[in-house]
């Protein structure tokens, strides 16, 4: 950080921590602003897990499963010892899964290392933590002087510096000044308040600057548009592809169910017997001789492609492995997405 902006910046902390004192959210994994100052520490297991969790994740859809998993899994031993099927049965609608097997090898790493490592350096060298959630537990659950940059502080600190710069160069130059103004003795707040003023006053769209504590310092508000910052390239249209789910129900209300492969798209995870996804379309391959009939499409985005698949449906006299209400729970959203569908 450069001597202007140390001067132009030079109350923030202050006014941030002063608003974030009366206007702190509360959250299920968090101890409170003014808990640390007496001596409360949080569990470092369920900071770490709300953040994996909260990856491509708002905190509504994430609290559900957060609160899920501790009364399932109290302690990262418990969640260690875990079978891998029921962890990836519990993240079913989550979505991004290979968050969920780097959280149960991470959880395997850190029982085996007999306790957590404490700095951000030391955290990236685990599974799934990069360089944000290695920032967001050191401050978190540490108290270690890091940064913790996610979409809502590069959102902020664009905006407060009216960043024009080309998007990658800018998230840089934001990062090493979100550095610089994380305070000695309160990183853990400093991190909080600044995520909680991105997803409440500063946000994607009609940021609420009359009520924002550092409205007197931000660029973008004195130039009259913070709502056109952060000013990111546009994004590429997302490829397709298509393929066909197919959805055999079986007596005492049971469907036909396959456990994907571990590596690769959705690995691990509880599934539907489906055709290959690809970007042309194919005939149907039915995984038995059932009396098929087609009922019409879902559709799902992932990180990478769009998905359409077309949803058959049979049925069968004998009782298959898994019942509705087991799938209802454990299949991922696509594939939740087709059996509402067929039933």
């Amino acid at each position: 950080m450069n001597m202007d902006e140390k001067l132009h910046f030079a109350d923030l902390s202050d006014q941030l921590l002063d608003w974030y004192a009366g206007a702190a959210r509360e959250l299920p994994w968090r101890i409170g602003p003014g808990a640390r100052a007496k001596g409360v520490q949080p569990d470092p297991y369920r900071v770490w897990l709300a953040e994996i969790m909260l990856q491509q994740t708002t905190v509504l859809h994430a609290t559900r499963y957060y609160l899920e998993f501790t009364k399932r899994w109290p302690k990262i031993e418990d969640l260690a010892g875990a079978q891998d099927e029921d962890v990836m049965a519990a993240w079913a609608g989550l979505g991004y899964y290979a968050r969920a097997r780097n959280l149960l090898k991470c959880a395997r790493e850190v029982s085996a290392l007999g306790g957590w490592p404490d700095t951000a350096e030391s955290l990236q060298k685990l599974s799934g933590i990069g360089p944000y959630t290695a920032g967001a537990v050191a401050a978190l659950a540490f108290g270690r002087r890091a940064a913790a940059v996610d979409g809502n502080v590069d959102r902020v600190f664009a905006r407060l510096m009216a960043l024009t710069d080309d998007w990658k160069a800018a998230k840089t130059r934001l990062k090493a000044v979100v550095e610089d103004l994380v305070p000695e003795d309160r990183p853990a707040e400093f991190a909080e308040a600044l995520m909680d003023l991105g997803a409440t006053i500063c946000t994607p769209k009609s940021p609420n600057c009359l009520i924002c504590p550092l409205r007197e310092m931000c660029a973008a508000r004195q130039e009259g548009d913070p709502g056109r910052y952060p000013i990111k390239p546009k994004k590429q249209a997302k490829p397709t592809r298509q393929g066909h789910v197919y959805i055999l129900l079986g007596e005492a209300h049971t469907v036909l169910t396959e456990r994907r492969p571990d590596k690769g798209l959705l690995g691990g995870m509880l599934g539907l017997p489906t055709s290959p996804w690809s970007g042309e379309s194919c005939v149907p391959e039915f995984p038995s001789g059932a009396n098929w009939c087609e009922l019409g499409e879902v559709r799902h985005v992932f990180t990478h492609f769009a998905l359409t698949l077309k949803v058959w449906r049979a049925e069968t006299d004998e009782t298959l492995r898994t019942t509705r209400a087991q799938a209802s729970d454990g299949l991922p959203s696509v594939f939740a997405k087709a059996l509402k569908l067929a039933l």
